[in-house]
């Protein structure tokens, strides 16, 4: 185990337990920094948004590109982009262009926070020796920048632990401790364990024993802050080293800034998120909801279910699930990962436990058993949701009725149908174009009619969207003569053109010259209004027709009658100039 985790595992006197004073304002503002969903509003504040080719290369992980800019620049920048670029620089180990920028930020007075000089300093002592060091350290003090001594020497002699220097490690204890930088009590639990690492174990021992002489407690507000710095600049690997240092020395920290740790971990590595997780899931703290949601899509984005199915027994066996939401989330992600006999545990768990499933419990019970093809329990969900007197709601009907009509069920599906809309539950679209393309499939036109009439009744903007989703299902079907009686009979306050087209599209391609003509008269007659747009709209259409001579038939007949000029740019088409884009208006 790394010499930062595994210095604290045994560290005394803290507790998890323990509940440190909430974060300011500022802290708390900083842990939104790592959702990049934050506002526009808060971007002059938020060094995450891409607020000129600086910030954007970072994001990118281009540090060498964002150095060069900086380097070269003869305007000012923000002092936040220094200290991303010589942070991001030494993660890469690119230390060299590190170094070249140190030396600008001094030439330029620019000055160091705790991220940018922390980060750097600890790359370069995997590359460097003490007095370097101590060398960077003292330039940085002349400066009067504000850098955080105690973390910072914490981050030092991690660097040399990590880098096998743990003599120097030793010595720069004491350096750092005589210059005012006083290392706490967990830089000097990292270079104990770096000794104790190599069987060093006298030397280990005699400095836990200068820790206990020497060593400062540590100020955790002040790693708190780090650790949520860290986060806000996506140096989220550092900010679990740290943060694992922490948690596994049973210091205190805030549930806010937890939760944004292990979230923003989770993102990069989700194995690691979960060990910590559960580490302090044995120390009886619990994640947030939205973070266990997080943590077991991520799972199940590598196809990690199992890994789902052992952290929440792991919660189970630790009570974490008091409550409604916490079970559903369960339930949810058990049937997303296909554990559906586990998913059916933690329902009877839950109503055992005195807890009513709700609509969203059932709703992805009946949905994993569809999925499944399990649909006799399905149904029988259906019916006990109704015992236990749990209203549906449109996503149950929707899950039922898709897989009835997959099931050739198309009567129990109408039935279900208009069960939904006597229970004042209105269908959308989808229902809508389940029902109807099965319908006209079945060649069962009028009860077709009948449910998109229905759609009329609710509302307008509905009725349109599912006009064209009846008139496309019955042409596939060849019934012409219906689509076209369907559009006929269309009040006015629903007339769509792309129906129309729709219709039209499906007449010429199926060589239906003369009843197409017949339908652009009618709207010519109708809606005059329309009839252009209409027009234009199908010949864009028919361009992409895989035979063009029904094309150039609908227009000559088109012609003859009258509904298209001499004049008119689309008569070009029947000179030869096919389609070409000075043809079209």
């Amino acid at each position: 185990m790394l010499p930062l985790i595994k210095s604290l595992i045994s560290f005394p006197g803290f507790s998890l337990s323990s509940k440190p004073k909430t974060l300011n304002q500022t802290l708390h503002s900083f842990s939104l920094l790592s959702s990049s969903s934050s506002s526009s509003s808060s971007s002059s504040s938020n060094p995450t948004i891409p607020q000129s080719p600086i910030a954007s290369l970072l994001l990118s992980n281009k540090p060498i590109e964002a150095f060069t800019i900086l380097h070269q620049s003869t305007s000012q920048q923000p002092t936040r982009y220094y200290n991303s670029t010589i942070a991001a620089l030494a993660a890469n180990n690119l230390i060299g262009p590190a170094h070249n920028l140190f030396d600008t930020m001094r030439m330029r007075n620019i000055e160091f926070n705790d991220v940018g000089f922390g980060c750097f300093i600890r790359g370069v002592c995997r590359f460097e020796g003490l007095d370097k060091i101590l060398s960077l350290v003292e330039k940085v003090r002349e400066m009067g920048s504000p850098v955080n001594g105690s973390v910072t020497a914490a981050l030092i002699v991690d660097g040399f632990c990590r880098a096998g220097k743990i003599e120097e490690a030793w010595a720069a204890l004491e350096k750092l401790r005589m210059i005012g930088w006083k290392p706490d009590f967990i830089s000097y639990r990292i270079v104990s364990e770096g000794f104790r690492l190599v069987n060093r174990v006298e030397e280990a021992g005699r400095i836990l024993k200068q820790k206990r002489k020497f060593g400062v407690a540590p100020r955790i507000n002040d790693y708190r802050e780090f650790i949520v710095w860290l986060i806000s600049e996506r140096r989220i690997s550092e900010a679990r080293e740290l943060g694992e240092a922490i948690v596994y020395g049973d210091f205190p920290i805030d549930d806010d800034v937890l939760n944004s740790l292990i979230g923003s971990i989770s993102d990069v590595d989700p194995g690691s998120a979960v060990f910590l997780l559960k580490y302090l899931i044995k120390k009886d703290w619990f994640p947030s909801v939205a973070l266990l949601g997080h943590i077991s899509a991520k799972l199940c984005e590598i196809g990690n279910g199992g890994e789902v199915w052992d952290l929440f027994k792991t919660l189970l066996d630790k009570g974490y699930f008091v409550g409604v939401e916490q079970y559903n989330l369960m339930v949810s992600l058990l049937c997303r990962v296909g554990k559906l006999r586990e998913a059916y545990d933690v329902f009877k768990d839950m109503r055992k436990n005195g807890f009513a499933p709700d609509i969203s419990s059932y709703n992805c019970l009946m949905e994993a058993c569809c999925r499944e093809d399990l649909l006799r329990p399905a149904k029988k969900l259906w019916d006990e949701m109704f015992a236990k007197g749990c209203c549906p709601n449109l996503r149950t009907y929707n899950i039922l009725i898709e897989k009835l009509l997959q099931e050739d069920e198309v009567k129990e599906a109408q039935r279900l149908f208009h069960h939904m809309t006597g229970k004042g539950i209105h269908p959308n679209d989808f229902t809508y174009k389940l029902i109807i393309r099965v319908l006209c499939q079945e060649k069962k036109v009028e009860e077709a009619v009948d449910i998109f009439n229905k759609s009329v009744e609710q509302d307008l903007v509905l009725a349109k969207s599912t006009l064209s989703i009846l008139i496309l299902a019955l042409c596939k079907e060849a019934n012409y003569i219906e689509a076209s009686n369907v559009m006929h009979g269309l009040p006015s306050n629903i007339e769509d053109s792309g129906s129309h087209v729709i219709l039209l599209k499906s007449l010429t391609d199926a060589g239906e010259i003369e009843m197409a003509v017949e339908h652009m008269k009618w709207i010519k007659g109708n809606f005059s209004s329309k009839f252009q747009i209409v027009l234009t709209e199908l010949i864009a259409s028919l361009s992409t027709a895989p035979k063009l001579e029904p094309v150039l038939q609908l227009l000559r007949l088109m012609h003859v009658h009258g509904l298209i000029s001499n004049d008119d740019p689309w008569m070009k088409m029947l000179a030869g100039d096919l389609f070409s884009t000075d043809s079209c208006p």
